[in-house]
């Protein structure tokens, strides 16, 4: 490995820690050869979910998006070398052979974060979910043993439906301010909501319903993939963050209609107490 490569993979570290501080400390519980290139992985999905929150309109969140696929495939504009993630991104796919359609088909599912329409159905979600979350622990896996990482896919792809509705029912108060919802309509309709009745908030039953639903819906993947993983130590560490989910969506039934109004994140040395535990008993 080069300096500059070595430089530039230390800045995905960093960036990670700021971006997504779980799956940084999952980096540093990986193999120390392989933690910059997953720092890199992770730190791109990091950069493409926080567009939103980096602009005011759909358009320039766009923009952000297509200069991504852009240099995906092979059309940057101008060299990625000023740019330190995009360099060791471009190196990771390089030196792991990583498929490039399936981080630009991660910057096409980023399209439907920067509007305010609604989750059609519940295929919808777990589309938009497989080509986030799960995409990351397969790709993740990939770097860690590719000659083994076929054998997590089907637990990879129930791990990262899991592992993103626990994210989004974290963020829903955050998105509920925005007039955004990631419940499935049809999940609403089975409860008795539209969106704009579950926005509202004052259905507090049939809320909490929904929320109960949504996260259940969580724990039904994460029951899939832990009875579908068949695991080798070696791409266990793509698994790491999906042991944080099972706390929130737990959290996420007690707390019902609530939800809306607080926040179910764990302190931070209890989310790294969790990590380290499941990578000491290799369970997520």
């Amino acid at each position: 490995m080069s300096d500059t490569e070595k430089a530039n993979f230390d800045i995905c570290l960093a960036t990670l820690r700021d971006t997504d501080r779980d799956r940084y400390l999952a980096c540093l519980l990986s193999p120390e050869d392989k933690r910059g290139p997953l720092a890199a992985i992770y730190a791109f999905g990091a950069e493409l979910a926080r567009i939103r929150d980096l602009v005011r309109e759909p358009l320039p969140g766009e923009v952000r998006l297509q200069y991504w696929r852009d240099l995906l495939e092979g059309q940057a504009h101008g060299s990625s070398e000023a740019n330190p993630l995009a360099a060791a991104l471009l190196t990771t796919i390089d030196r792991y052979r990583l498929p490039r359609a399936t981080f630009v088909a991660m910057t096409e599912a980023r399209i439907f974060d920067l509007y305010d329409d609604p989750m059609e159905d519940r295929t919808a979600l777990e589309g938009y979910a497989g080509e986030t979350a799960s995409a990351l622990i397969q790709l993740a896996s990939l770097v860690l043993d590719a000659e083994t990482a076929a054998k997590s896919a089907e637990a990879a792809g129930h791990a990262g439906v899991a592992q993103a509705i626990a994210g989004l029912l974290l963020l829903m108060p955050l998105h509920r301010r925005r007039g955004q919802t990631y419940v499935p309509l049809d999940l609403l309709a089975a409860t008795g909501l539209d969106r704009d009745t579950f926005l509202a908030g004052e259905d507090k039953a049939r809320i909490a319903a929904a929320i109960d639903a949504f996260a259940g819906l969580g724990l039904d993947h994460l029951a899939k993939a832990r009875r579908a993983a068949s695991l080798l130590r070696s791409t266990f560490p793509a698994f790491l963050p999906v042991a944080l989910a099972e706390p929130v969506l737990r959290k996420a039934q007690r707390a019902g209609a609530s939800l809306f109004d607080r926040s179910l994140q764990s302190p931070q040395w209890l989310r790294q107490l969790r990590l380290m535990r499941a990578a000491f008993r290799q369970r997520f």
